[in-house]
């Protein structure tokens, strides 16, 4: 008997034992093809389950011998699949729900994102579901405030206003890339970002490489590089509606289709969106719309096609920066730059744009070691941006634009004729335009010289021509606006402005109203143009490679890339033609101009030549330890508005390449359930040469300004942590040191370099401006349930100065914290798992902080003036946003 019993047992144990299986597998985000730890992985009709590890691996013993396994994580397609006995599933890719489902990223080899390379950087991902869940009302630019050494500044300006900083740099000294083509501004390097406030609506993800990236281009990118991948064309037929309201009366509604990709390998995706809102300052309502187009084609295996086309037409009423005294005194929200006439209102400084973008994506798959990613590009910006011209007239208190005085002034004008110091006198509001047409195309060849090396080379070509005036927007009664400029001589140096009798004078009856629409397709006549009239055309020729080493333990790559830019400007208003130089001309009035002003006066052409080089190593101590290092070296060009000295044709003989020289070393520790980054970096920023032209004297003199030279080192650490397979924690640290280093040598010299003056001052230590130099944050997302996760953000700032040139002892403002948070829900609609509805509400800044978010003056404090938290309140810069909302509802089919 006691045999038999323990026969009994063990053929119990046995056939359980033999009845359990092991299951294996890696999950795959589909968006960028990369491991997507911390997701569920758990067997039908039971609670045994697992959580996938850093590298997306899991490992699943199971109760039966046979069945399913459900697949899951928060914002992503739950997939369900079946194993019999002992099974490795290998790669499972899962698709965000919440987004464009199943993404096609088209022009791989075009777009550099940081998984391309082996060796690391120092980087941060936002992918779709993130950026649409707790974007709101914000600029694209506050999707990356949870990520180390980024700093947003300027939002209290107007919708699209703010700027970013990173590591220390302001915009013009980072690389922006959308789908791989550049998109700062070719004469500065700035970014706009109301001119890209779509970006939320169509990015499938934002990924920030900060300082030297792992762009192959000869891009700025001294503090580091933001690729923005938009959506392109889906797989499947789907789609959603969405209707978004938040604070200060704001709105958002947006729809989107996908036809999917049908037997022929045709498929389409498009987007429309409107929004609108009153702002959260006085006098900063905004309007806009986003469409997107993505047409898509894969004859075969071999070639994959997608052409997209996407603009967001806005307009924005801005704020300006005011004294802290103005603020206390008429509260936070304050802004002058608007009034009523007859009770309508009306603003003085409204920003309008419109800038359709389109490019063609072609993925040639040559072989199986070779492949080639080509895009060709364009852009067409159209806008400008409002303000005051002539006599303008406030309020009583002096609060606002008194617009019904300003029109019944201007109906006293005699014959309605006003003009910019004319006798008429009078007021318009004019708009400063910008308009520009820029082409290109980035195409890089992928190959593999063998097992372990690949080789990347390729060309990067850019062309740009850029025109700049001033027309009248408003008359404000008027009938008539006149302007009169007396011309100068391009070819005598000794002339200053207007030193002879040949005049331009413009009498324009014709206005233009700030409308993103109405600006796109308009006619701009010579004789309609005020104040100024100049073009530019920049060109650009750079070509690129990469090659990389990739072992079991150890990796490395060399990149170089070289350019060469073109410079030229076209002035139509300042000078006049050789042909009227001979004596005094008349006064030319009426609309029609002759043909030597209007045709122009062209500069002479410059070219520079600028290369970097990146080099980089990676080690692999195990699983869960690595190591690397990384160093770069840049001959940055000069930018166009820095080559013409002053808005003229007068050429910069001062001008020089910048140097960036950068190291970079970085660890990360991995496990299933954390996983962590500490990279340490110094960039030192040098041979920067300001320099302004003046004629005095009949003499001219250029002062330039050596020696701004900055050392921004630091340390960063961002960790994740999966403490249960419903809770998420993560949390950032940077700490910063951006100093000026040595002195500022100041000299003023005379057109053939003599020397006439020298002045030394010393900045060393001097603390950089405008982004704080220690951040902290710390974050987390849990899963309530199935459907309902909450989660909240909390950030601090400290050692934040303001943003002033180099200067031994800076104005440093108080910190300040922040907290962010939000809660989601989705409901599933019927037996389809693809249509859903979710819900989402956002609060930002909870605890309505009140804080300096950037002053543009460094005034201290003299006995008896009055400060505001130990800041001299005739300092000028913004207050931060108060506590702000938004709420969301989103239909996915």
């Amino acid at each position: 008997m006691t045999r038999f019993l323990l026969l009994t047992v063990a053929f119990f144990f046995t056939t359980v034992t033999m009845a359990q299986s092991t299951i294996k597998g890696v999950v795959i985000d589909a968006e960028f093809n990369s491991p997507l730890p911390g997701t569920n992985v758990v067997e039908k009709g039971t609670t045994n389950g697992v959580s996938t590890d850093y590298n997306g691996n899991f490992t699943l013993t199971t109760k039966a011998s046979s069945g399913e396994i459900a697949i899951s994580y928060v914002g992503y397609s739950t997939i369900i699949l079946s194993f019999n006995g002992d099974t490795d599933l290998g790669n499972i890719v899962i698709t965000p729900d919440n987004s464009l489902d199943e993404i096609v990223i088209v022009g791989t080899g075009v777009i550099d994102l940081a998984e391309g390379r082996n060796t690391p950087v120092a980087v941060s991902t936002i992918k779709a579901r993130e950026i649409q869940n707790k974007i709101g009302t914000q600029d694209v630019t506050m999707t990356l405030v949870n990520t180390p050494s980024v700093y947003v500044a300027g939002q209290s300006g107007g919708f699209g206003d703010s700027r970013i900083n990173i590591r220390g740099f302001d915009q013009t000294n980072v690389g922006y890339l959308l789908n791989g083509q550049p998109i700062n501004g070719m004469e500065d390097g700035k970014m706009y970002w109301s001119n890209w406030s779509g970006i939320n609506d169509i990015a499938s993800a934002i990924q920030i490489q900060r300082g030297l990236g792992a762009s192959k281009l000869a891009i700025s990118s001294v503090g580091g590089t933001t690729n923005f991948v938009t959506k392109t064309t889906d797989k499947k037929e789907g789609g959603y509606v969405y209707a978004g309201i938040a604070n200060d009366n704001y709105i958002k509604n947006t729809a989107q289709y996908s036809t999917g990709k049908n037997e022929k390998g045709w498929g389409a995706s498009f987007m429309l969106s409107h929004w609108q809102g009153d702002g959260y300052n006085e006098g900063n309502f905004a309007a806009g719309e986003t469409y997107f187009l993505s047409v898509g084609y894969t004859p075969n295996k071999t070639h994959n096609f997608n052409f997209l086309l996407t603009g967001a037409p806005q307009y924005h009423d801005q704020n300006f920066t005011k004294s802290i005294s103005d603020y206390l005194e008429h509260g936070r929200k304050y802004n002058n730059n608007w009034g009523t006439y007859r009770g309508q209102y009306q603003t003085e400084r409204r920003n309008f744009y419109h800038k359709p973008v389109a490019n063609l994506n072609w993925d040639f798959n040559i072989n199986d070691n070779t492949n080639l990613s080509t895009v060709l590009y364009a852009s067409w910006g159209r806008g400008g941006a409002t303000g005051d011209r002539g006599n303008r007239i406030r309020t009583a208190e002096g609060k606002r634009i008194d617009y019904d005085a300003i029109h019944a002034f201007n109906n006293s004008v005699a014959d309605g004729a006003g003009g910019y110091f004319a006798a008429g006198g009078g007021y318009i509001t004019r708009s400063s335009m910008n308009l520009h047409s820029w082409y290109g195309m980035v195409s890089n060849l992928e190959t593999k010289l063998g097992e372990r090396v690949t080789l990347n080379v390729g060309v990067d070509l850019r062309t740009y021509y850029g025109e700049h005036f001033r027309i009248v927007e408003n008359f404000h009664g008027l009938t008539s606006w006149q302007e009169n400029i007396r011309l100068r001589d391009q070819n005598d140096s000794h002339q200053p402005y207007g030193t002879f009798g040949t005049y331009k004078n413009v009498i324009t009856t014709e206005d233009l109203s700030a409308n993103p629409w109405a600006v796109l397709f308009h006619d701009f006549k010579e004789e309609d143009k005020i104040a100024y009239s100049n073009d530019e055309r920049i060109s650009y020729g750079g070509v690129f490679g990469q090659i990389e080493y990739t072992g079991d333990k150890f990796s490395t790559f060399f990149q170089g890339a070289a350019s060469n830019q073109w410079h030229q400007r076209f002035d139509h208003y300042q000078y006049a033609d050789e042909t009227l130089l001979n004596g005094t001309s008349p006064q030319w009035t009426g609309t029609s101009l002759p043909s030597a002003i209007t045709d122009g006066v062209d500069s002479e052409k410059v070219d520079n030549f600028g290369f970097n080089v990146k080099a980089g190593v990676n080690y692999v101590i195990n699983d869960q330890h690595n190591v690397f290092f990384n160093t770069g070296y840049y001959s940055r060009q000069p930018f166009h508005d820095t080559i013409y000295l002053n808005f003229t044709n007068q050429l910069n003989p001062l001008t020089q390449n910048e140097t960036i020289f950068g190291l970079e070393a970085g660890y990360s520790f991995k496990s299933q359930y954390f996983l962590t980054n500490v990279n340490l970096y110094r960039t030192a920023w040098t041979d920067r040469v300001g320099t302004t032209s003046d004629f005095e004297n009949n003499i001219v003199t250029y002062t330039q300004q050596e020696g701004l030279d900055q050392i921004h080192t630091g340390v960063e650490v961002d960790f994740a942590a999966y403490l249960t397979p419903q809770l998420k924690v993560k949390g950032f640290t940077s700490i910063g040191d951006w100093v000026y280093d040595g002195e500022t040598f100041t000299t003023v010299s005379d057109e053939d370099q003599n020397i006439l003056s020298t002045e030394t001052e010393d900045i060393d230590g001097g603390k950089v401006g405008d982004a704080a130099q220690f951040t902290a944050g710390l974050g987390f997302d849990y899963k309530v349930c199935k459907s309902f996760s909450i989660d909240a953000d909390w950030r601090t700032y400290d050692n934040l100065y303001a943003n002033v040139g180099g200067i031994k002892e800076n104005l440093k403002l108080p910190s300040y914290d922040l907290v962010d948070a939000g809660v989601s829900y989705k409901m599933l609609l019927g037996k389809e798992k693809d249509k859903s509805l979710n819900i989402r509400f956002n609060m930002n800044n909870v605890f309505d902080e009140v804080y300096l978010s950037d002053l543009s003056t460094a005034n201290v404090v003299e006995p008896g003036d009055e400060t505001y938290k130990g800041i001299n309140i005739s300092n000028r810069g913004y207050f931060g946003l108060g506590r702000t909302w938004n709420m969301s509802l989103r239909y996915n089919f």
